[in-house]
């Protein structure tokens, strides 16, 4: 790209998208063609005052932040109708029209499964996305998430220990990580080949309404959106929606009814999200799109004995089946076991250093899977 200030511009000028070029009667055939308009012909478009005023006046000082930032190694713009803009994510209505990246612009274009989900899930709730995330990058794929804490991190850690490809979508400009405290994911996202990317310039921070923003690219650079864990007013629903609305898959992970963080899944999956207990399951609703991928996969859970190395002696197998695959206190486990707290609370404690449980907030027990995070 000879000149990046342009396409800079466009990216300043607030939320503009593929879908302002459709309207009837634009007779624009290239983004560009906005900054060659007059402002009243801007207005009459129905753009919205800011990004009227943006492409009318554009911010000197924020287009030198981003041509700095561009400089910076590893980081390109990816503009609308160029040979590197994701097919996939090109084909939705509001496809942005210009792409802040950094690491490998290739990633975009893989094909993709997004995993997304609660930021405070259970333990057994970020073993099982970062199980997923495992299988899907052994069938081929790359996962694609949003950084967050929770699922969407346990996502791209999965994806990473499998030695595979991720992809995370920000709420802000790449000059940021948010959360902060998963900059180093970030970092090893880009060095194993994966990708950050942001419709949003350099200094914007992630404020609530970018988050459906950033939503739209998660499902739209995505062959489909599975939910592992999800209260009911949760943002990996919206996520979920979009992707319905793009004509993409969405999958749902059951749990329990006592589990607050499955309710969001089971409504997906009341309202037609295809229910998925293997990896397998997303293979095969993924259909001809996947044809050759899934041989390469081993979708099945590995068997507890292969992963422990040994049996478990009857009473932790009674305490385990007490435990179930929901949260439980001490006192609950106590009335299901018949066992006294004590011992209860001895068998965690190795049950625990043995990775077959884990520890939540409230003083919760709930199970692992095996291949733990």
């Amino acid at each position: 790209m000879d000149d990046p200030k342009p396409w800079l511009t466009l990216a300043r000028a607030g939320n503009l998208h593929a879908g302002h070029l459709a309207r009837a009667g634009t007779g624009l055939s290239s983004p560009l063609d906005l900054l060659r308009e007059t402002r009243a012909a801007l207005a009459a478009l129905d753009l919205g005052d800011k990004a009227v005023t943006a492409l009318a006046n554009p911010d000197p000082r924020g287009l030198a932040a981003d041509e700095r930032w561009l400089q910076g190694e590893h980081r390109q713009l990816v503009v609308w109708g160029s040979a590197d803009y994701p097919p996939l994510l090109a084909g939705i209505a509001d496809a942005p029209l210009v792409l802040f990246v950094e690491g490998d612009c290739a990633a975009l274009s893989l094909p993709q499964l997004a995993i997304v989900g609660s930021r405070n899930p259970t333990m057994l709730g970020r073993d099982t996305a970062s199980q997923f995330a495992r299988h899907v990058v052994a069938a081929g794929l790359a996962v694609t998430s949003g950084l967050a804490l929770g699922i969407d991190a346990a996502g791209h850690r999965g994806a990473l220990q499998a030695r595979g490809v991720t992809v995370a979508a920000l709420a802000c400009g790449l000059d940021q990580v948010y959360p902060r405290g998963n900059a180093g994911l970030a970092r090893e996202i880009v060095a194993q080949g994966g990708a950050l990317v942001s419709d949003l310039p350099v200094g914007v921070e992630p404020l609530k309404h970018h988050f459906p923003r950033r939503n739209r690219i998660i499902s739209g650079l995505s062959v489909g959106t599975l939910v592992v864990e999800a209260a009911l007013r949760s943002g990996s629903l919206i996520t979920a929606r979009l992707a319905g609305d793009q004509g993409r898959e969405v999958f749902a992970v059951p749990g329990s009814i006592h589990n607050p963080m499955a309710r969001g899944c089971h409504r997906l999956i009341r309202q037609g999200a295809k229910l998925v207990e293997t990896a397998d399951d997303v293979f095969v609703e993924l259909g001809a799109l996947l044809a050759g991928l899934r041989a390469h996969a081993r979708t099945e859970a590995p068997d507890a004995q292969e992963v422990f190395g040994r049996g478990l002696d009857t009473d932790y197998e009674i305490l385990l089946d007490a435990l179930g695959f929901a949260p439980a206190s001490i006192d609950t486990l106590v009335a299901r076991s018949g066992f006294a707290a004590g011992v209860v609370a001895s068998m965690l404690l190795i049950l625990e250093l043995d990775g077959r449980v884990a520890q939540q907030h409230g003083g919760l027990y709930c199970r692992r899977l095996p291949g733990k995070v």
